[in-house]
């Protein structure tokens, strides 16, 4: 673990970063670090992987709070749950016989029992990671492939973590019940504690023949390609879960999930906005004033648009249906293309004198907007 960098450093943020930041933090690096964006470099590649472990993390408030606290040492599975690692834990104290023997049984219930606690089935915990899509696979789905390093119970012993032919033996210093409770006498009178089992480290069973594929510990890292199914008008920094794909649980609990959250690359014309798309696409002072029809990109290739005679710049025109997919439904969202009037430069000297014999034909009064704005500062 001592060459394991700081998480905080790794994903460039503050100890006391919000989740928003740490959020924003993690998308622009698993983005820029992403394989499919960094092929054959391993070093981008192992980049991404630190950043994932690192928001894996911190994003979870419990395992954040023990990073603080422990380091390293706090979040990692193979670290003895507390025990013998110059940290402690509120499950080497038994509440419920503290105040049993103190208030004579009365809360016997209290605690629950710290060994039951630990020897509970656990559900495993997920996996981060990320994939990056094209504007057009966000917008209709797609199906995706992802590499995840997960833990699964070993292959060799089954989980049990003892050699084939062998099984784990109940401790004999705690009968199984993987504590050990001492009692003491204090001004309070008589106090009983618990605390996990030295010999047996708080499982209850003692492997005297480890399985040799897994050192005992009844798993084992794997590298798997899992498929995913992208949903149209899913969006960018929104998460896909595959349940049951994440790491092994612990005494037969769940396993946890692999959660895929999603990177966009932009567009080279079009922008999103929710499931509605934005286009502006320059048109001429002449199609402006005569009208005309013109093309139009959309997500389903191009389109004819009429541009009606006088449209002025910046009008908005609706495109019903042409945009993004609504997502887990069939409706669609429109597109919007905004429309402005090129002026056009580097005239000549004859073109320039058309252009001043046609205003002076059109007269003022074909200018109503101009013409009222000139009335009111007159007015003034």
């Amino acid at each position: 673990m001592a060459d394991k960098r700081d998480y905080y450093e790794v994903l460039g943020v503050e100890k006391s970063a919000s989740e928003a930041e740490l959020k924003s933090a993690y998308r622009k690096l698993a983005k820029k670090y992403h394989p499919d964006l960094n092929k054959d470099n391993k070093d981008a590649e192992a980049k991404f992987k630190e950043v994932n472990e690192a928001y894996e993390v911190l994003s979870d408030a419990d395992k954040r709070q023990k990073y603080d606290q422990f380091g390293h040492a706090g979040v990692d599975p193979n670290f003895g749950a507390g025990y013998g690692g110059g940290g402690w834990s509120t499950d080497d104290f038994d509440l419920g016989d503290i105040f049993g023997s103190f208030f004579g049984g009365g809360f016997g219930g209290f605690g629950g029992g710290s060994s039951s606690r630990r020897n509970a089935p656990q559900r495993g915990e997920s996996i981060r990671t990320s994939v990056v899509l094209s504007f057009e696979e966000a917008a209709f789905g797609c199906t995706k492939e992802v590499s995840v390093t997960k833990t699964e119970r070993c292959s060799e012993c089954g989980g049990t973590g003892a050699e084939k032919g062998t099984t784990a033996e109940t401790c004999s210093h705690c009968h199984g019940t993987g504590s050990i409770k001492t009692t003491r006498r204090t001004p309070l009178g008589m106090m009983s504690s618990s605390s996990p089992c030295p010999n047996c480290r708080g499982t209850g069973k003692i492997i005297k023949t480890p399985c040799k594929k897994c050192s005992g510990t009844g798993k084992e890292r794997i590298t798997k390609k899992l498929s995913v199914n992208i949903p149209a008008g899913i969006d960018d920094g929104q998460t896909v879960s595959l349940r049951g794909e994440g790491n092994v649980g612990s005494n037969g609990g769940p396993n946890g999930d692999v959660l895929i959250t999603v990177s966009v690359r932009p567009h080279h014309i079009l922008e999103r906005d929710g499931t509605s798309i934005i286009c502006e696409v320059p048109i001429t002072f002449t199609q402006a004033t005569l009208g005309d029809e013109i093309e139009v990109p959309t997500l389903d290739g191009k389109v004819k648009l009429p541009i009606p005679e006088g449209t002025e710049t910046g009008k908005v025109f609706r495109l019903r249906g042409k945009g993004v997919p609504v997502l887990n439904s069939s409706r669609r969202g429109d597109q919007f293309v905004k429309v402005n009037i090129e002026v056009p430069k580097n005239l000549t000297k004859k073109q320039k004198e058309l252009l001043r014999d046609f205003a002076k034909s059109i007269g003022e009064d074909n200018y109503s907007e101009r013409k009222s704005f000139f009335e009111k500062l007159r007015r003034k």
